[in-house]
C-alpha cells in the first residue's frame, strides 16, 4: 500500500484528466496542498467531481454547475468518503489545483506542488477512511519525492488566504501530521 511507479499511485484508480500540463521541473515537487470538493456543494457520491476534472460536467444537472461549468480545474488525486482514491494527473506533471498562490513567498503553487482533493466540505468532518488514505499517500509521497517534507504540507486557504477556505475548520491537522511522524519512526 503507498506504492507509487511511474509518478502514479499503484492502488489508485487512474482517470485522465485533460486540466494540466508540464512542470519546469520534475524534480521540483516540494509542497503538498490539502483540499476539499463536493458536488453539487455539501453532497457526496456521484460522478460529478470525475466528469469536473475531465472537463465534461454537464451544467444543466445542477444549477450550482452552471456557476463553474467555465473553469477548467484538476488535482492529482480525489480520496473519497469510503476512502476510495483516483488520479488525474501523474504527480510529475502539473495539475490545475491550486490557482492564484503563494508559499513561503514562492508564486504560482501549482508548479511545484501535488494536490489532493478530499470529497468534503468545510462545515463537515472528513471519514476516517479518508485519513487513513491520506495519511498513507502523504508517507508514500515523501519517500518518493525528497523535496517533499511533512513541514511542506498546506491546506488551500494556507496558500491561497481569502481566496480560498479549503479543507476547512474541520480537518483535523494535529491528527492528520501526528501519524505521519507515527508511520515514517
Amino acid at each position: 500500500m503507498g506504492l507509487i511507479q511511474n509518478h502514479l499511485l499503484v492502488e489508485a484508480k487512474q482517470i485522465a484528466s485533460p486540466h494540466f500540463d508540464e512542470r519546469q521541473d520534475e524534480a521540483d515537487i516540494s509542497l503538498l496542498v490539502i483540499h476539499n470538493i463536493s458536488l453539487p456543494p455539501n453532497q457526496f457520491g456521484g460522478p460529478y467531481i470525475e466528469d469536473f476534472f475531465q472537463g465534461k460536467l454537464n451544467s444543466k444537472l445542477h444549477p450550482y454547475f452552471e456557476t463553474i461549468s467555465d473553469l477548467r480545474v484538476s488535482s492529482h488525486l480525489l480520496v473519497k468518503r469510503d476512502g476510495q482514491i483516483v488520479q488525474f494527473v501523474p504527480f510529475n506533471q502539473r495539475a490545475w489545483h491550486a490557482g492564484i498562490s503563494t508559499f513561503e513567498g514562492r508564486e504560482a503553487c501549482n508548479d511545484f506542488s501535488i494536490g489532493i482533493e478530499l470529497e468534503g466540505a468545510d462545515d463537515l468532518p472528513f471519514t476516517q477512511e479518508q485519513y487513513n488514505q491520506l495519511v498513507i499517500i502523504t508517507n508514500a509521497l515523501i519517500t518518493a519525492y525528497p523535496l517533499l517534507t511533512k513541514d511542506r504540507i498546506a491546506g488551500h486557504s494556507d496558500i491561497a488566504p481569502g481566496r480560498k477556505t479549503d479543507p476547512g475548520h474541520y480537518f483535523q491537522w494535529s491528527y492528520y501530521l501526528d501519524q505521519i511522524d507515527s508511520e515514517l519512526l
